[in-house]
Order: C-alpha cells, then sequence, then structure tokens
C-alpha cells in the first residue's frame, strides 16, 4: 500500500523556549533523516510475528481454539473465496454474517484463502497485520524520542498484555484495525493531518463499532489543525485542517449510524442490531429506562471493580503518562460501550478485547514523552520502568505460553481427533464439539454440537467427551451423554471411538 501524502501545512512548529531536539534524540534520528523503517524495527516486526504466529498456530494444533470466534471468521472467508456474501454455519443455517458484526474488511483474505485453505490462513493474517503495526509506532519514536527509546516502546508495545490476549484468542477482524490505527496515531501525533485522516476511515470497514473511532480522530484532526496547524500554516491552512477533521468525525458517526440503524438490521434474521441487547436496548422491564442508561453512563462505568481493573492495566503500561495526550481520548468510544454493556466479557482483561486499545496507548505514550520534553535521563526512567511494567505483566497473558513446556509437548488425543474426523467426507453436514468446529470448517458445514442455533439432523455427529469441565460449552458433560445417547435412539449409528473422541453418522 502506498504511503498517503503529507501535509507540510500542518506540521507542528517548534515550540518557543523548546529544545532543538527532544532529549535522546541524536542528529541521526530527527525529522526527515531515514523516511523509511530501519533494519532493526523489520527485525523486530519480524521477531514478533514470528512469536504471535507460534503462539496462534500452537493453540490450534492443541485443540483450544474455537467456534466462537475462529470458524465464524473462517466460513466467512470461505464465503468470499467461494464468491458470495459471507455466512457462518455456526451461527446458524445459513447465517448472513453482514446482520451481525458489519466487517466487508474480511473480503481481503480470500485470495489467501484461495491459496491455503485453512483456518492457519486467518491466524497466519492476524499475527501479521499485529505484527506491522509496531513499524510506524517505532519510527514515530525514533524521531521524536531517539532511536533506543524507540525500542524499548516498540518492544513493550508489541508484548502488552492486551496485544497477548489478543493474538492468543482465534482470530477476530480486529486484527485489521490495529495497523489501521497505529499508522493514523502516528500521522495525527506528528501532525500529517491528511495521511492521519487516510489511514483513519478505512477503519469503518473493519466493525460498526470503528466509525466511533473514526469521529474521535477527526475531532482531533480538527483540533489540531486549527491550533497547531493554523499556527503553521496560517488561517487559510488551520481552516483546511480544522474542515478535514469535521468530515472524518461526520463520516464516522454518520457510518456507524447507517450501519447499525439501517444496514444490520436490513441483513440480520431477526430484523434488528442483535448486541443492542448488551448495552440495554432489547426494550421493556425496569433495566431499560431513564434511569438504568444514566446509572450506566455514570457510576455503572466504573462498577464493579474489574471495569476500573481493566483500565488501569489498559494504562499502566504507559506508567498514565498516556493521560498526558490528546491521543487516548480515541480509546473513549471502545472503553464506554465496554462499560456500559451487560456482558460481563467486555468488562475485563480476557479475550481479545483490548486488542484495539493497544495501539491508541502506546502512541500516546510516545505523544506525551514528545510533549514533555524530558531530561535524557528522566527519559530513561520512564522507558526503565514502562519495561518493568511489561516484565511484571508477560507471564501472566497469552504470549507466556511459547515458553511453557507443555505447550510443545506431543498429545497422542491430537492425532487420534484427526483420524476420526478424518472419516468425514468433504461437504458434509456436522455438528461438532466447540474445539473441533475449527478443524472442519474448511471443507464441511459444521456448526457447534449442543448450540441451539445449529443446524438440525446433520449427517455427522463428532464430540470430544474428554474435555475438562473448565473449558466444555456450551453443554455440560452429563447433558453431553444424554445428548449422545438420545442421538443413537434417533437412528444415530457409532462409527469410531477413539481416545474419548465419537463419531456417529446418520447414514
Amino acid at each position: 500500500m502506498h504511503a498517503p501524502p503529507t501535509d507540510v501545512t500542518a506540521l507542528p512548529p517548534q515550540q518557543s523556549g523548546s529544545p532543538a531536539r527532544t532529549a535522546g534524540q541524536s542528529s541521526a534520528d530527527s525529522p526527515g533523516q531515514g523516511a523509511g523503517p530501519a533494519w532493526w524495527m523489520w527485525a523486530m516486526a519480524s521477531g514478533l510475528f514470528l512469536v504471535y504466529m507460534l503462539l496462534s498456530l500452537r493453540t490450534h494444533e492443541r485443540l483450544l481454539s474455537h467456534s466462537f470466534d475462529l470458524a465464524i471468521f473462517e466460513q466467512a472467508v470461505r464465503s468470499y473465496a467461494e464468491g458470495h456474501l459471507p455466512v457462518s454455519e455456526v451461527k446458524g443455517p445459513d447465517f448472513p454474517v453482514l446482520g451481525d458484526h458489519f466487517s466487508p474488511v474480511l473480503a481481503l483474505l480470500a485470495p489467501l484463502y484461495w491459496l491455503w485453505p485453512s483456518a492457519r490462513t486467518l491466524l497466519v493474517a492476524q499475527a501479521a497485520l499485529v505484527a506491522v503495526s509496531v513499524l510506524p509506532l517505532a519510527q514515530w519514536a525514533r524521531r521524536a524520542l531517539g532511536s533506543t527509546a524507540a525500542v524499548v516502546i516498540g518492544l513493550c508495545y508489541g508484548l502488552s498484555w492486551g496485544i497477548a490476549n489478543g493474538v492468543g484468542f482465534d482470530f477476530h477482524e480486529w486484527a485489521f484495525a490495529v495497523p489501521l490505527l497505529m499508522c493514523a496515531l502516528a500521522a495525527l501525533g506528528a501532525g500529517r493531518l491528511r495521511a492521519a485522516a487516510c489511514w483513519a476511515l478505512p477503519l469503518v470497514l473493519v466493525k460498526e463499532d470503528m466509525g466511533l473511532t473514526v469521529a474521535v480522530i477527526g475531532l482531533l484532526i480538527a483540533w489540531r489543525g486549527g491550533g497547531e496547524g493554523g499556527l503553521r500554516g496560517g488561517w487559510r491552512g488551520g481552516w483546511r485542517g480544522r474542515r478535514l477533521g469535521i468530515a472524518v468525525a461526520a463520516a464516522g458517526l454518520m457510518w456507524t449510524l447507517l450501519v447499525v440503524l439501517v444496514v444490520l438490521p436490513a441483513l440480520s434474521p431477526s430484523g434488528s442490531y442483535f448486541y443492542a441487547s448488551f448495552l440495554g436496548g432489547s426494550g421493556g422491564g425496569a433495566g431499560s429506562g431513564f434511569g438504568e442508561v444514566l446509572r450506566k453512563a455514570t457510576i455503572g462505568l466504573v462498577t464493579p471493580e474489574t471495569k476500573v481493573t481493566t483500565l488501569m492495566l489498559v494504562l499502566a503500561p504507559t506508567l498514565f503518562l498516556a493521560l498526558r495526550s490528546p491521543l487516548v481520548l480515541v480509546a473513549v468510544p471502545t472503553l464506554v460501550w465496554r462499560g456500559v454493556s451487560d456482558y460481563t466479557a467486555h468488562w475485563g482483561t480476557g479475550y481479545h478485547y483490548s486488542l484495539t486499545l493497544m495501539p491508541i496507548v502506546f502512541a500516546a505514550f510516545v505523544d506525551a514523552l514528545r510533549r514533555r520534553g524530558t531530561t535524557d535521563a528522566g527519559l530513561r526512567r520512564y522507558l526503565a520502568g514502562a519495561a518493568g511494567v511489561c516484565v511484571l505483566l508477560l507471564p501472566v497473558y497469552s504470549l507466556a505460553q511459547v515458553a511453557y513446556p507443555q505447550t510443545w509437548r506431543a498429545d497422542p488425543r491430537i492425532a487420534a481427533a484427526h483420524r476420526v474426523m478424518g472419516r468425514i467426507p468433504d461437504g458434509a453436514t456436522v455438528q461438532a464439539s466447540d474445539g473441533l468446529v475449527p478443524h472442519l470448517a474448511d471443507r464441511t458445514s459444521v456448526s457447534l454440537y449442543g448450540w441451539p442455533a445449529s443446524r438440525p439432523e446433520p449427517e455427522w455427529i463428532v464430540v470430544d467427551t474428554q474435555v475438562p469441565q473448565q473449558r466444555r460449552w456450551p453443554l455440560s458433560a452429563v447433558d453431553e451423554s444424554i445428548a449422545l445417547a438420545g442421538a443413537r435412539a434417533h437412528g444415530y449409528r457409532m462409527v469410531a471411538q477413539e481416545d474419548g473422541f465419537v463419531l456417529l453418522s446418520r447414514s
């Protein structure tokens, strides 16, 4: 992709009384020197890509990936690769994915899926998208703070807990947002307003909520264009920046409203936007009145304490210095919708929900350090503190699994699972256990065993009866046993049973 144009009239002026070069920045690191990423930036991105890819692929190979979300996204990408609008059998028979979340950006993976039709394609693509986002961050940090700072900040970002959990849990369309966000914020922080707008606008194709993020970026472009940009380019230059920002903000807001209020309800089988129910939008009951809305928008944003813990952990990798930059405001839409949601998984640090927050807070971190104009010693202290937080949190989250011996230990049950699944013919309709669904999505019409919306009376049923209790979903061990006995009583016959894997056929 060609880099967006640079808005030279919006470059920030040198503030009166500030040093000509930020502490820790050598002449070789000054703006205009080395237009492209340095070799060590590519090495950093490559190393992170390797770690992300190993974690994702090994998790998948150990049967620890899931129907929700990996198989859903693979079925969507497979649909695009086959030349039709995306459907997901996991969500329901011929369920239109664009009526669930509006993410047309997934079509970009179709050419890769032609070459390698597998869930692994999505996992490798996600690893690449997230890893490449370190390049604009490191490049901007080098120009603003020096090479040492760029290395430390780049590694702290790439190993941060939000990134770790994102790549450690299946695949999500937000992977496309990560490099776009980082490029947009790095451009905005450097005063390249048109470039920031060009990088931000495609975010609306990632997911319906990203339009609100684009709107905030637009407001910051308007503020920057009318302030610092206006001082440099005169009244005319400042007005251009304000007009550009207002246009971007309006486009983001209007897009979200259009998609949520019109497009998604039109494409959804229910005729409504399903996830509005998470925000109390289902209507009816005492919990949907004005008082409840007011509570959610105020005290509900910080209660229960899980929400505060998450907010602290989001800001902790930057030593809370991200709060000193206006760029941190870009995180507000994501934090607010998560805070007002009734779905408890949105409140915590698990899964992929903080993936798009990490580019924002680390971009704000660079901007805050740049604005402070700190001494070399002060900069070293901040970098050491950020690295310390990163190291302390690293063993707690997903990336640490790469170093665990059990991650690489061979499990004979995995080979047994593939032998059993290998007996299912291509193109068959199947219901499978959660961990088996992603391994069948590339060649069968597979749905989740025990999920009420799954296609009834499939040709095949394959179940892992030895899944640990803490990973069982949606059926408990007792309910699963009852369901299997009921299937056999209604005409399914046992085809294979090996190491806890049971295969039934209706024929």
